[in-house]
C-alpha cells in the first residue's frame, strides 16, 4: 500500500465514522452489508434485515 493510499484511506474511515456517528445522535439508521446481505443498524444499536424506510 502505497503512502497515499494509506493516507486516503485513514481520512476516507475518519469521514464513514463520523457520518455514522451522526446519523445515530439524529436517530437515523445506518446500512451495511455484512456476507453481501443488507441491514440496518439501528440507533439504539440493534440490527434489522428490514429496510426501516
Amino acid at each position: 500500500m502505497t503512502d497515499l493510499t494509506a493516507k486516503l484511506t485513514r481520512i476516507a474511515s475518519r469521514a464513514v465514522r463520523k457520518a455514522q456517528e451522526e446519523n445515530r445522535k439524529n436517530g437515523i439508521p445506518n446500512m451495511h452489508v455484512i456476507n453481501g446481505k443488507k441491514v440496518w443498524q439501528m440507533p439504539d444499536g440493534s440490527f434489522s434485515d428490514k429496510n426501516p424506510f
